[in-house]
């Protein structure tokens, strides 16, 4: 798409990409700062929850809440009002000073790369922290990495207009920052930078944007790793051999878990009108959100314990819910063996899918990509204990991985992206072929499905993009590509008013007509507008030939582009340009309306949704 203008000037691009790498190295630098502040903050605040609730989280085994010693004394009805005052303060921090952090966050981010020139406000970067430390750290159920990633686009948009860059930089900035923040806080440099350019679009990807995400993402991880450690987020088995006979299975895996997905976007929307419809004003809704949380989850924690005869735990209901993948991965002692183990983790995944839109939906500072990955590795799990009725080698935790990459990649629409992250989340590529198989699957199931609303389809869907489109569409195509050879009417410096009113008469189509000289030569041309006015009036009209009323001819060589054409056209005022040779021969008349035929062919392909049938090769009557 960018070929017209990388070839008029590739130094200025090398210069602008080398600057723009600087700038995306500082994003990442801030970024993982943030990130790891803001990690810090939630890991303080669920110790001291710990302590006082005695409910131990359910923790992956890159996390570092399994060693906060809890309290003899277990109090689980802290949690039925906890979330809701933790919401309540949230809510107040968010719809009074930046109402578009409300809810998840990747979703503004996207729609602040489309529609506001990049620009995200210098406020939502401590509002967004704030409301999320306070929403996630008093048990809230979702993710850090869908805050993290607009901290991150926040980080990248302020560093943008701090250094006065253009609207294009300021974008790739800000999805730079987006990579960061999620990179920072998952410690997967590539599948987060990979995230952030394949999230931005529907069927597409920010090119442009790939090689400043990778290097601030990679930033961004250095800066946290620094404070954290390197670590894999999930354990897993030493080794999954790779074995051709279980494809058929992973393809219905991926089926199953595509339905689970699309039932996921359709209660967040579902639940995100009703809270919106809601007689509550904004700043209350994610408090009834968090009240709606307390009441599911204190009893379904304690029918939990009862279930599984382990007292004290919180089965991921609340927070991200990483230990519940975990234990979809790895397995634990008290999950119930064969199929009533599938129902648990099924029943598990239910929870958290309520658990988490009466969060988000409600406008909760939470993201929904951490719930995503557990409702995934859940619904694949329970598949693969169920599926060890037909294939007793089979290990469920294959299965879970998939189903946590085929779950958020089909709704996401980031199938390379949801490969990658799955395997830096396990340290491990074993999986590489049946997460490929699955992710295709997903992609097609879940074409209808989701997450992000603010995802137009294509670039050319784009309004950060409709400049750039016009512009190249009419550059690659050239006058001699479109030009018809068909005949057309000339006239002679001596033509007489009759002649010329003959003339048009038989080429209605016609509204430029050029004028040649003795020898056939061009001369200069007349324009249908000046011949009307010429014919109003019969006192002139024998007076008149055509040498009286020709203007300069406005030529263009066949070999130019529909963009110059174009050009040419604006700036003489004609609705035609006379087309010629290299020896000043005229070849035909180019006329607007077949540019913009030309130009609605070229771009049919890059709009699905387009229903219109092309427009006319010629000019119909006036």
């Amino acid at each position: 798409m960018y070929r017209a203008v990388a070839e008029t000037s590739p130094q200025l691009d090398l210069r602008i990409l080398g600057r723009v790498l600087l700038h995306a190295a500082l994003v990442g630098a801030a970024a993982g700062l943030v990130g790891a502040l803001l990690v810090t903050t939630l890991d303080l605040t669920e110790a001291l929850l710990v302590r006082v609730s005695g409910l131990a989280p359910l923790c992956a085994a890159g996390e570092h809440c399994s060693s906060i010693p809890s309290s003899p004394i277990v109090r689980p009805w802290l949690f039925l009002f906890l979330p809701a005052l933790g919401a309540l303060a949230a809510g107040v921090v968010s719809a009074r000073w930046a109402p578009e952090t409300l809810g998840g966050g990747a979703d503004a981010a996207i729609e602040a790369f489309h529609r506001k020139e990049g620009v995200v406000r210098r406020r939502v970067l401590p509002a967004k922290f704030l409301a999320s430390a306070l929403t996630l750290g008093t048990g809230g159920s979702g993710g850090r990495e869908g805050p993290t990633m607009q901290i991150g686009a926040a980080v990248g948009s302020m560093v943008g207009r701090l250094l006065r860059v253009s609207v294009r930089e300021r974008r790739i900035l800000l999805v730079s920052g987006m990579a960061a923040g999620l990179s920072a806080v998952f410690r997967t440099p590539l599948g987060a930078a990979l995230l952030a350019v394949e999230v931005l679009h529907r069927d597409d990807f920010e090119s442009d944007a790939i090689v400043p995400a990778v290097l601030a993402s990679v930033v961004a991880y250095s800066v946290f790793t620094s404070f954290f450690g390197e670590g894999f987020l999930f354990a897993h088995a030493p080794a999954y051999p790779f074995q051709p006979k279980q494809l058929p299975l992973y393809a219905l895996l991926a089926l199953v878990v595509a339905a689970a997905a699309a039932v996921f976007v359709r209660v967040m929307a579902w639940t995100k009108r009703a809270f919106d419809r809601a007689p509550v004003p904004a700043w209350g809704r994610p408090a009834l959100g968090g009240l709606g949380l307390g009441l599911l989850a204190v009893p379904a924690i304690s029918v939990l314990g009862m279930w599984t005869g382990v007292e004290g735990q919180r089965f991921g209901l609340l927070g991200g819910g990483y230990g519940a993948a975990q234990v979809a991965i790895m397995g634990a002692a008290w999950i119930p063996p064969a199929l009533e183990g599938a129902g648990f983790l099924l029943a598990l995944a239910g929870l958290k899918l309520v658990a988490t839109a009466l969060t988000v939906g409600s406008g909760g500072s939470a993201g929904d990509f951490g719930p995503s990955l557990t409702m995934g590795a859940l619904v694949g799990g329970a598949f693969g204990h169920a599926a060890r009725l037909v294939d007793p080698t089979i290990d469920p935790g294959a299965f879970a991985l998939v189903g946590m990459s085929t779950f958020y990649g089909g709704i996401a629409h980031v199938p390379l992206a949801a490969v990658v992250l799955v395997c830096e989340l396990a340290g491990s590529y074993d999986l590489l072929l049946p997460l490929m198989l699955t992710a295709g699957i997903a992609f097609v199931a879940n074409r209808r499905a989701s997450l992000y609303p603010s995802q137009p389809a294509r670039q050319s869907d784009s309004p950060a993009h409709r400049a750039d489109l016009v512009v190249d569409v009419l550059r690659v195509i050239r006058v001699s590509d479109v030009v018809r050879e068909r005949p057309f009417g000339t006239l002679r410096l001596d033509s007489s008013a009759s002649a010329i009113e003959a003339i048009m008469l038989e080429f209605e189509w016609q509204d430029v007509f050029p004028v040649l000289d003795a020898e056939g030569r061009l001369a200069g041309m007349v324009t249908s507008d000046v011949l009307r006015s010429l014919a109003s009036s019969t006192e002139l009209e024998s007076l008149v030939v055509a040498q009286d009323v020709m203007r300069p001819p406005v030529r263009l060589d066949a070999t130019a582009d529909l963009h110059q054409a174009l050009a040419a056209m604006l700036d003489h005022g004609v609705r035609e340009v006379l087309v010629v040779d290299g020896h000043d021969r005229i070849l035909g008349l180019l006329d607007e309306s077949e540019i913009g035929a030309a130009y609605h062919r070229a771009t049919l392909d890059a709009s699905p949704r387009s229903t219109m049938t092309p427009l006319p090769r010629s000019r119909p009557p006036r």
